[in-house]
C-alpha cells in the first residue's frame, strides 16, 4: 500500500512540463470553457497508487482517494485530475468480487453527493452527476442525472424527492425535471405521488417545496372532516407569516358546513439574552346543531393566551412576567381537541412586574391577577395590585457586642399593598354596571417579632402585628319603613381601620428511639412536633373604635355591621379572641441492615411521613370555645403508592337534623371525641415497566411480526379519591368517590397506545374518556383518537408525513364517534 500526500498549484505543474508539451494558441474557441490556472491550490491523496501523465497533464489517483479544493472535498475509489481543462473526474472501483465499493461522496460546503460517476470543473465551477443521491434540509433527492451550474443550483434529470432516508424511499414525489436551489427551494416540472413504488393518481402540474433553514411564509392546509352537531368541516386552513428572526405569526381558521366558524391567531416572539414569548388569541361563532332550527344554541366564545418570559442575564434589578390564560367558559368545550384542556375548569392570569432596589431592604412590585371557573361561571380580575416590601431589619443589633444580646434578634419587616379589585361572572364583565362593584384599598401590615431559646430545648418566639387598611368607601345601613326593608347604601369617603393582634408560639421536637439487637430492623425512631400557640386580638367592633353600626330589623332587633364589610381587606374582627391553638405533628421512621458487595449497610425507611392533629380554645368566647379537631396523615406505601388523608371531628353535639352546635360535648354525651363531619381519602400510583439492556432490546425487535409483545416499555397512572362531608346529624350528607386512570403502552417499536379515563361510583358512569393509538411508518406516522362518549364524542384518524416540510402531505378523516361504532 502507498500512502501519498501531495499539495501542489496548477500553475506550478504547468511550468515543469516541457513547451512542446504546451498548446499555444491566441484565440479561444467560442464553445470551449475557459482555461488558465486555477485560483487555489488543489489537495490530493491515494491510498493505493498515483500516476503522473506529464505529456496529457493528468495525475490519475486510485484507492480512497481525495481531492481538496477550497471548500470542496471528493473522495472516490478512482479520481481523474485533468490539469489541462482544470476538471476533476471520479468514480468507484470494483473489489474482488466485482462489486463496486468507494463509490464517490462529493462535499461542496453544506452540499453533500453520493454518485455512481461525476465530473466537475475547478475554473467553471460546473459538474454533471450520474445516479446521484443527496440530502437537502429535511428531504433526499434521488437523480438518474444531475447538472451543477456556476451559482451553486443544480438540476435533476427524471428526479425522485422524498423525506425518507431509506436506500429505496417509502414513498417519493417522482418527475422528470428539478431544479435544486440550495438553502432556497426546490422546484419541479409535472409530478406524481410514488408510495412503496406504486404511482398513485396524485399529480400536480408542478411542485414547489421550500428548501430554507429558518422562517420562510406559506400557506396553512387545512385538514377536513364531520361533526356529529356542526357538519362537514375544513380546520386548521391559513396562512404563516414568518415575519423575521425574532417575530412570526400563524393565522388560521375554521369553517363548517352548518355555518360555525373560528378564527386563531398565534405570534411568536424573542429576543436573545433579553425576552421569549407566544400570543395565541382564539374566537369562534358556534352553532350547536342545524342554524336554521330556532331552537339552535349559539356560542360566541374567545381565549387569549400569552405567555412572556424574561431572560435573568437581562436586567439585575427588575423583571417583568405574563401568564394569561383568560375567555370564555365554553371555548375549550367546543374549540379544544386536548384532553387536559377540555377537563380544565379553572383558569388563572398572572402578569407581573418586579424592581429591586439595590443596596436597600426595599422592592416593589405591580401585579394583574385573573382567576376563572368555568363551572360557576365567577371571575375575579384584581389591576393592579401593587406591593412594597421591606426585608427583615434588625434596629437594635450592634455589630460590636461581643456576646449578643436578646433585643438584637428583634426584627421588623414592612407590606404595603394597593389594588382594584372586581368579582363578577363573566356574562357581566364587560357590563357597564360592572365598574359599580370595583373595589380598592390600600393595606399596610409592620410584624414585629424575636425568637428567643427557652429552657435549652424549647423556641420562644412572641410577635406584634401592626396593621392598617384605607379604604376610599364605606357601607351604611338604613331602614325603610315604607318597604319594611334593611337598604344598603355605599358613601364615599376615605376611611382607616387600624388594628393590632399579639401572639407568642411555643415550639420543640420531641424524639424517641428504639434500637433492635439482633435483627434486621436496626433501630425506629418517632419524631413529636407539638407547638401551642397564643394569639390575642381585642373587640374592634365596641363603639370607642367607630368600625361597626348597628341597625333594626322591622321586629326592632337590632343588627350589627361593619362599615368596612366589602372592603378589599376586610374589616378588623368583631368580638375579642383569647386563642390558645394546639399542634402535633408525628414522624415514624425505621433503620434496616441490608447485606451488598461491601459490606452491611443501614437504609432508612419512611413508616409514616406526617400525622397531625390539630384544634383551637377560644378563652374569650363565652360557649363553644373549641374548634373543629382537624386530622391530616401522608405517608407513602410499597414505595408507590401515595396516600394523603384530611378530615374534621366536631367535638359539640348538634341538634337533630340541624346543624345548630349546642354547647354540649359529644364525649359527655356520645363518648365519643367528636362527629366526623368531613373526611378525604386519596390514593395515587404511578407504575412503568423496567429499563432493558439495549442490546437485548434491539435484538428482539429486529423483526416486527404486528403481533404484541407484553415485556415492552409501559406506564399506569391511577388515582382514587373519596370524599365525604355532613354538616350536622343526617343535613346534606354528601359522598363523591372516583377513580381516575391513564396511562401508555408501547406494545412493539412500532406501536403505541394512549389512554385517560376514570369512573364515578357515584353515578356509576365512565368519566371522560380518550384513547389514541399510534403506529410508526417510518417516514410516515399514523394517529388514531377516539372519544367513545360525552358531549365531545368523536374521532380523528390521520396519517401523515413526519417531516415538517411535507406536514401537509397527509390524509385525515374526522367524524362523529356514533357514526364510527355504528359503522
Amino acid at each position: 500500500m502507498l500512502g501519498v500526500n501531495v499539495v501542489i498549484g496548477a500553475t506550478h505543474l504547468l511550468n515543469a512540463l516541457p513547451d512542446s508539451a504546451i498548446k499555444k494558441t491566441d484565440t479561444i474557441p467560442k464553445k470551449q470553457e475557459p482555461s488558465g490556472p486555477i485560483k487555489s491550490k488543489v489537495k490530493y491523496t491515494a491510498n493505493d497508487s498515483m500516476r503522473f501523465d506529464v505529456k496529457n497533464q493528468k495525475m490519475y489517483l486510485f484507492g480512497n482517494a481525495e481531492v481538496i479544493y477550497e471548500n470542496l472535498n471528493l473522495k472516490a475509489g478512482y479520481i481523474e485530475l485533468n490539469m489541462k481543462d482544470n476538471s476533476v473526474f471520479a468514480e468507484g472501483r470494483k473489489d474482488s468480487s466485482g462489486k463496486m465499493i468507494e463509490l464517490p461522496k462529493f462535499k461542496q460546503g453544506d452540499q453533500t453527493f453520493s454518485s455512481k460517476k461525476m465530473t466537475y470543473n475547478f475554473h467553471t465551477k460546473k459538474g454533471k452527476i450520474i445516479e446521484v443521491d443527496t440530502k437537502e434540509g429535511e428531504g433526499y433527492v434521488h437523480g438518474e442525472t444531475i447538472k451543477k451550474d456556476t451559482n451553486a443550483a443544480y438540476y435533476i434529470k427524471n428526479g425522485r424527492y422524498t423525506t425518507c432516508d431509506n436506500p429505496d424511499p417509502h414513498f417519493y414525489i417522482s418527475a422528470r425535471r428539478l431544479k435544486v436551489i440550495p438553502d432556497d427551494k426546490i422546484i419541479t416540472g409535472p409530478a406524481n405521488l410514488v408510495i412503496c413504488g406504486i404511482p398513485t393518481p396524485l399529480a400536480v402540474p408542478f411542485g414547489f417545496f421550500p428548501n430554507k433553514t429558518g422562517q420562510k411564509s406559506g400557506i396553512i392546509i387545512p385538514t377536513y372532516g364531520q361533526s356529529a352537531t356542526q357538519g362537514y368541516f375544513l380546520k386548521g386552513g391559513g396562512y404563516y407569516f414568518g415575519i423575521s428572526d425574532h417575530l412570526d405569526m400563524a393565522l388560521k381558521g375554521d369553517i363548517y358546513s352548518y355555518g360555525s366558524w373560528a378564527l386563531n391567531d398565534v405570534t411568536n416572539y424573542n429576543k436573545r439574552y433579553r425576552y421569549t414569548g407566544n400570543i395565541n388569541i382564539g374566537y369562534s361563532h358556534i352553532f350547536d346543531g342545524d342554524p336554521e332550527i330556532p331552537s339552535t344554541k349559539i356560542s360566541k366564545d374567545f381565549f387569549i393566551k400569552w405567555s412572556h418570559i424574561q431572560d435573568p442575564k437581562a436586567h439585575p434589578s427588575w423583571r417583568f412576567s405574563a401568564n394569561v390564560n383568560a375567555g370564555s367558559s365554553s371555548y375549550n368545550q367546543l374549540n379544544s381537541t386536548s384532553p387536559s384542556q377540555y377537563l380544565t375548569n379553572t383558569f388563572q392570569s398572572n402578569i407581573s412586574y418586579s424592581k429591586s432596589f439595590i443596596g436597600t431592604p426595599f422592592n416593589l412590585s405591580a401585579n394583574a391577577t385573573h382567576s376563572q371557573n368555568t363551572i360557576t361561571k365567577e371571575v375575579d380580575i384584581s389591576l393592579p395590585v401593587v406591593t412594597l416590601t421591606m426585608n427583615r431589619i434588625y434596629p437594635f443589633k450592634n455589630s460590636s457586642d461581643v456576646v449578643p444580646r436578646w433585643y438584637d434578634k428583634i426584627g421588623v419587616s414592612y407590606t404595603g399593598m394597593a389594588q382594584n379589585k372586581i368579582s363578577t361572572f363573566d356574562s357581566l364583565l364587560f357590563k357597564q354596571s360592572t365598574l359599580s362593584k370595583l373595589q380598592n384599598g390600600v393595606s399596610h401590615s409592620i410584624p414585629i417579632s424575636v425568637p428567643l431559646n427557652v429552657l435549652k430545648y424549647f423556641t420562644l418566639t412572641p410577635s406584634l402585628s401592626l396593621n392598617s387598611r384605607w379604604y376610599f368607601q364605606t357601607t351604611e345601613k338604613k331602614y325603610n319603613p315604607d318597604t319594611k326593608q334593611i337598604v344598603t347604601d355605599t358613601v364615599q369617603g376615605f376611611k382607616m381601620a387600624n388594628d393590632y393582634s399579639f401572639s407568642t408560639a411555643l415550639a420543640t421536637n420531641v424524639y424517641g428511639n428504639y434500637f433492635f439487637r439482633k435483627s434486621k430492623i436496626k433501630q425506629i425512631r418517632h419524631v413529636l412536633t407539638p407547638n401551642i400557640s397564643y394569639t390575642y386580638r381585642p373587640d374592634y367592633s365596641l363603639n370607642k373604635y367607630g368600625y361597626y353600626k348597628s341597625v333594626k330589623d322591622s321586629n326592632g332587633n337590632a343588627q350589627q355591621y361593619s362599615i368596612f364589610q366589602n372592603g378589599i381587606y376586610g374589616t378588623p374582627g368583631g368580638g375579642k379572641s383569647s386563642l390558645v391553638n394546639i399542634s402535633l405533628t408525628n414522624n415514624l421512621e425505621m433503620k434496616v441492615r441490608q447485606k451488598t458487595d461491601s459490606g452491611e449497610i443501614d437504609k432508612k425507611v419512611v413508616l409514616l411521613e406526617s400525622f397531625g392533629i390539630a384544634s383551637s380554645y377560644n378563652m374569650a368566647a363565652d360557649s363553644l370555645k373549641w374548634s373543629n379537631i382537624g386530622l391530616n396523615a401522608r405517608t407513602k406505601l410499597f414505595k408507590t403508592l401515595d396516600v394523603n388523608y384530611t378530615g374534621a371531628l366536631d367535638p359539640y353535639v348538634r341538634s337533630a337534623g340541624d346543624v345548630t352546635r349546642l354547647n354540649k360535648f359529644e364525649w359527655t354525651e356520645n363518648r365519643k371525641i367528636g362527629r366526623l363531619s368531613s373526611s378525604n381519602l386519596s390514593l395515587g400510583t404511578a407504575f412503568k415497566s423496567h429499563a432493558k439492556d439495549a442490546k437485548k432490546e434491539k435484538d428482539s425487535h429486529k423483526k416486527d411480526n404486528g403481533y404484541s409483545d407484553f415485556k415492552i416499555p409501559w406506564t399506569l397512572n391511577v388515582a382514587y379519591n373519596i370524599s365525604y362531608t355532613e354538616p350536622g346529624y343526617n343535613v346534606n350528607k354528601t359522598v363523591t368517590q372516583s377513580l381516575t386512570f391513564g396511562g401508555d403502552l408501547t406494545l412493539t417499536p412500532k406501536w403505541k397506545i394512549n389512554t385517560t379515563s376514570g369512573y364515578d361510583f357515584i353515578t356509576n358512569k365512565l368519566t371522560y374518556t380518550s384513547v389514541t393509538v399510534i403506529r410508526d411508518l417510518h417516514c410516515w406516522e399514523m394517529k388514531f383518537n377516539v372519544i367513545p362518549f360525552g358531549p365531545n364524542q368523536r374521532y380523528t384518524l390521520d396519517i401523515y408525513v413526519k417531516a415538517s416540510v411535507l406536514k401537509d402531505l397527509k390524509i385525515s378523516k374526522h367524524g362523529s364517534a356514533n357514526g364510527l361504532i355504528n359503522n
